[in-house]
C-alpha cells in the first residue's frame, strides 16, 4: 500500500487523513468527487481508494459501481469511509457493490490504520472481504433508491426534529425578550420614580424650611400682636395657610419615603375599625362601605398613622371614582406568596403577607393612566385633586418594604391590594407619651444649630420668648467652638439631622464629650439621612419636622429634657 487515493468534498477531512497516512510513509492522493477520483485512477491507479459517500456529482456509491466494473480498478480494494450513510442497509448496500470495506466514522487513527491494513493484508492472501458480483444496473438503481429514499426520510425527521428545536428556541427567545422588554420597562419606571422622590423630597425639604420662617414669624407676630388689632387676624390666615403647606409638602415626603415614622406592631382589621366612622363620613350618604374583616390576620409593623394614610387616600380616590351611588370594599387576608403565586404584584420577593384590598364601583381607569398613576401631581380629575393622594400611598407602602398592585379597567371599577410583610420578630414596647409640658423652663441651655441662618434666628427668638438661654450657631464647627467655651452647662442640643460638615448626631457625640448631660433634639425638612435608608429614628431619639408651631417647638423641647440622657 505505497499509493493511495482519498475521496472526500470535506478539505478538512482530506487533510486529517493525507497528515495520518503520510506520517506512515505512504503516498496519498486526493479527489473531491467520484469524478475526479475515476480520472485520477484510470491515468495511474493507486494500491487503495477510500471514499466517502455523500459528494457532489459522482457520489461514493455510483463510484464504487464503475470502479468494480472496471478491468483496470476491480481488484484493487475500496473502503468506505463515512459519517453520514451509518446504517446497517447502508453498509449491506455498499458490500452489495464490491466494497471492501465499510467503516464508519469516528475512528482512532490507529484503529483506522489497523482496518486498512487489514484489507490490503486479506487482498494479497486472496482473502476479500467482500467478494459479491457487482449488482446489474436496474438492480444498482433499486438499491440506490431505496438508500436515498431512507437516507431522505432519515434528513425529513431530521429537518422536521430541527425545526421543531428551532421553533421552541424562537418561542422562548420571545419569551425571554417579552420578559426582558418587561424587566426594561419596570426598571425605567422605577427608576423614574425614584427620581422623582429624590426631586421631591428635595423640594419639601426647602420649602419646609421657608415655611418654618413664615410660620414662626406668624407665631411671633401673633405673640406680640394685639388680638384686637385688624392685624392680627390677618396673621392668623398667614398661619392657617402655613399649616395647610406644610401638610402638602409631608404628602411629597411620604412619597418620597422620607417622613418619620414611629412603628408600632399592630393589628390591621383593629386599625381598619377605629378609621370606620372617618371613612363613612369621607365616602358620603351615596356610597355603601364594607369591610370584610380575615379571620387571625397576622400582625404588621407600621406607623399607625401611615395605615389612616393609606385608607384616607384611597377611600377618597374610590369616592371621586363612583361619583354617585357605588360600593367600596374594604378586605384583609392572610397570603403566602411564592413564584407560582397569581394575581400578584411584579417583582414581589416569596413569603408570608397580609393583603389589603379596596375594590370601587367606580369608572375605573384607562390603561395609559395606569402607568403614571403614583407619579406626584398626576390625576385624572377635571377640578379637584392635587394628584398627590396615591403618590403618598405608594411611598407609604415602600417605606414598609410592602407592595402595592392596581387591577383597572374603564367603567369596570378599581382595585388596589397592598402587601405588607408579615411581622415575625419582637420589639420592644412603645414608650409612654411625655406628658407636655409647661411653656417656660427657666434658664435651660439650648444649642441650637441649623444651616439656615434664617430659621436660626426665627427659632432663637421662640425658645427665648419661652425663657429658655440660647447659644446658635450655622456650622458644626462654630457649634463646637461654642459648646468648648461656653462656661455653664448645655442642656439640649438642637440640630438639623444633616449638615454641611457632619452628621448631626455625630455632633451630639463631640458635644457630649464636654457636656455630659446634653439632650438631642433633631430638626429637619426630611430625614433620608437619619439612622438607615427607611427614616428611621435610633432608640430614644426626638425628630421636629419643619414647619414647626411654638407649640410643637415647646412640646418636643419639654418631651426631650424629661427623658434620660442618651449614651
Amino acid at each position: 500500500m505505497n499509493r493511495l487515493l482519498i475521496v472526500d468534498d470535506n478539505q478538512q477531512n482530506l487533510y486529517m487523513l493525507q497528515m495520518l497516512l503520510s506520517n506512515k510513509g505512504i503516498q496519498v492522493e486526493s479527489a473531491s468527487n467520484g469524478t475526479e477520483a475515476l480520472e485520477s485512477a484510470r491515468r495511474d491507479p493507486p494500491d487503495m481508494i477510500i471514499s466517502d459517500i455523500l459528494m457532489p456529482g459522482m457520489d461514493g456509491y455510483a463510484l464504487c459501481r464503475v470502479w468494480k466494473e472496471d478491468k483496470r480498478l476491480k481488484n484493487i480494494p475500496f473502503v468506505f469511509y463515512t459519517a453520514t450513510y451509518t446504517d446497517p442497509k447502508d453498509e449491506d448496500f455498499a458490500l452489495s457493490l464490491g466494497a471492501d470495506r465499510f467503516i464508519i466514522k469516528p475512528v482512532e487513527p490507529e484503529k483506522l490504520l489497523s482496518l486498512l491494513l487489514e484489507t490490503r493484508n486479506n487482498f494479497k492472501t486472496g482473502k476479500p472481504v467482500a467478494a459479491p458480483k457487482p449488482a446489474e444496473k436496474d438492480e444498482f438503481y433499486v438499491g440506490y433508491n431505496s438508500v436515498l429514499v431512507r437516507k431522505l426520510e432519515d434528513k425529513m425527521l431530521q429537518l422536521e426534529e430541527a425545526n421543531r428545536i428551532l421553533e421552541q428556541d424562537i418561542a422562548e427567545r420571545k419569551l425571554a425578550e417579552n420578559e426582558r422588554q418587561k424587566l426594561q420597562e419596570q426598571l425605567i419606571q422605577a427608576q423614574k420614580m425614584e427620581a422623582i422622590g429624590r426631586m421631591a423630597g428635595g423640594i419639601a425639604h426647602d420649602f419646609n424650611n421657608m415655611l418654618g420662617v413664615i410660620l414662626g414669624c406668624a407665631e411671633l407676630a401673633l405673640l406680640w400682636a394685639n388680638p384686637t388689632d385688624k392685624i392680627y387676624a390677618l396673621i392668623k390666615e398667614i398661619r392657617v395657610a402655613a399649616h395647610r403647606s406644610g401638610e402638602l409638602t409631608r404628602q411629597l415626603l411620604a412619597f418620597a419615603r422620607k417622613q418619620p415614622v414611629d412603628r408600632k406592631v399592630l393589628n390591621l382589621n383593629e386599625a381598619i375599625a377605629g378609621m370606620l366612622k372617618i371613612l363613612h363620613r369621607l365616602a358620603g350618604e351615596n356610597i355603601e362601605l364594607i369591610l370584610r374583616s380575615g379571620a387571625d390576620l397576622w400582625p404588621v409593623r407600621m406607623d399607625p398613622s401611615q395605615v389612616d394614610q393609606i385608607l384616607t387616600n384611597l377611600c377618597a380616590n374610590a369616592r371621586d371614582a363612583i361619583a354617585g351611588k357605588g360600593q367600596v370594599v374594604i378586605e384583609t387576608n392572610n397570603v403566602v406568596l411564592d413564584a407560582t403565586s397569581s394575581r400578584q404584584p411584579e417583582g414581589i420577593i416569596p413569603g408570608e403577607y397580609v393583603r389589603l384590598s379596596v375594590r370601587d364601583t367606580g369608572c375605573g381607569m384607562a390603561k395609559e393612566a395606569l402607568s403614571h398613576l403614583f407619579e406626584p401631581f398626576f390625576t385624572t380629575k377635571e377640578i379637584k385633586g392635587t394628584g398627590l393622594g396615591l403618590a403618598t400611598v405608594y411611598g407609604v407602602v415602600k417605606q414598609n418594604d410592602g407592595y402595592i398592585s392596581v387591577i383597572s379597567d374603564s367603567d369596570k371599577g378599581t382595585t388596589f391590594e397592598i402587601y405588607l410583610p408579615r411581622h415575625t420578630g419582637i420589639t420592644k414596647k412603645d414608650s409612654t407619651p411625655v406628658p407636655e409640658a409647661s411653656v417656660t423652663h427657666g434658664q435651660k441651655t439650648v444649642l441650637l444649630v441649623k444651616d439656615e441662618p434664617q430659621l436660626v434666628n426665627l427659632t432663637r427668638m421662640m425658645l427665648e420668648s419661652m425663657e429658655y438661654q440660647v447659644l446658635s450657631a450655622v456650622t458644626p464647627d462654630e457649634a463646637i467652638l461654642l459648646a468648648e467655651t461656653h462656661g455653664g452647662e448645655i442642656h439640649l442640643l438642637i440640630t438639623d439631622m444633616v449638615l454641611p460638615e457632619m452628621k448631626g448626631r455625630d455632633l451630639f457625640k463631640q458635644i457630649k464629650n464636654r457636656h455630659s448631660q446634653v439632650r438631642l433634639l433633631f430638626m429637619s425638612g426630611y430625614t433620608s439621612d437619619v439612622s438607615d435608608t427607611k427614616g428611621l429614628l435610633e432608640d430614644g431619639e426626638i425628630f421636629l419636622q419643619n414647619p414647626f408651631s411654638m407649640d410643637d417647638l415647646a412640646t418636643k423641647v419639654s418631651e426631650v429634657l424629661k427623658k434620660p440622657t442618651m449614651s
